[in-house]
């Protein structure tokens, strides 16, 4: 097959480019970046260099594509003068324009958990948007949306806190069970999603492991020499405060802290629980942790 990837060569990317490659399939892999143009080559895949913002170039770098696999590339929370959902949804639509003019037939899209809903998911409402979006589609291309649970590597976010403080602070936590999962088991998932036949319209949940808080912090603790690590749950306007005193625009802030009070109240979950997959990914938290520590004591 011909699969051509956005997300150049990320967390989830990389594995992804490297395992079809291995597989056999002709990939061409989108990058921003012109750097990475032999780093692609250097895998045995084509490099597109260009932006998703840019429709045109989407459309060409789609055009002969058995497959393609989208995903919204992060932006910066910390730029107080973005319009977030003026942006994905201006990206939303490129992705639609371009799978048309190319006359792509199977599409992958990478969604999250919380995009089944339209409130109460705060900064993950833009997923809900693009899937919404990507369902205007003709009903003859197949499309399906992979929902990534909590990723591990977003808990890197907390190393400044534990050097700081000794303890991961959060308004979730505790002992709330929170389904995780490691990109290289999302990159899995992609995988064989665009291997399948065309299937129509689908969504499915991917999931590494379900851990409360606390166990979480006892495994990454120990990882780190601190066996004891805490992981204690603050109040909603505190995490406002917090992320709002480091500098994060005050609106993605307020996004942050309702999905995390979604999470610390399991609303996020409820679709999840629904619709959960009939096995967990292969990379378990103690496994995640042994990366997290390298990260720490870098």
């Amino acid at each position: 097959m011909e699969i051509t990837l956005t997300g150049s060569l990320g967390n989830i990317g990389s594995p992804l480019a490297k395992d079809l490659i291995s597989k056999g399939h002709v990939v061409t892999v989108i990058s921003s970046d012109p750097k990475k143009k032999s780093t692609i080559e250097a895998l045995g895949a084509k490099p597109a260099i260009g932006s998703v913002e840019d429709a045109e170039f989407l459309t060409s770098a789609f055009s002969g594509a058995d497959a393609v696999y989208v995903m919204e590339p992060p932006v910066d929370f910390f730029d107080k003068e973005l319009d977030i959902e003026a942006y994905y949804g201006k990206l939303g639509r490129n992705f639609v324009k371009a799978i048309l003019d190319s006359g792509v037939q199977h599409v992958v899209h990478l969604s999250s958990i919380g995009a089944h809903t339209n409130k109460g998911n705060g900064m993950l409402h833009f997923h809900h948007l693009v899937e919404n979006i990507l369902r205007e589609l003709p009903a003859n291309i197949s499309l399906t949306h992979v929902r990534a649970l909590a990723i591990y590597y977003n808990l890197l976010s907390f190393v400044p806190g534990i050097k700081y403080t000794g303890k991961i602070t959060a308004n979730y936590g505790g002992d709330d069970v929170i389904a995780w999962v490691s990109p290289l088991d999302v990159a899995d998932a992609i995988a064989e999603e665009l291997e399948l036949p065309a299937q129509g319209r689908k969504f499915r949940y991917v999931v590494s492991d379900e851990l409360s808080c606390n166990e979480a912090a006892a495994i990454l603790g120990t990882a780190i020499g601190i066996p004891d690590l805490k992981w204690e749950v603050i109040s909603d306007e505190q995490q406002q405060a917090k992320l709002v005193s480091i500098g994060m625009a005050p609106n993605q802030a307020a996004g942050l802290v309702e999905m995390n009070a979604a999470m610390h109240t399991g609303e996020l979950f409820k679709d999840y629980e629904q619709h959960r997959p009939s096995s967990l990914g292969k990379v378990k938290m103690s496994d995640y942790a042994k990366e997290f520590a390298k990260a720490y004591n870098a």
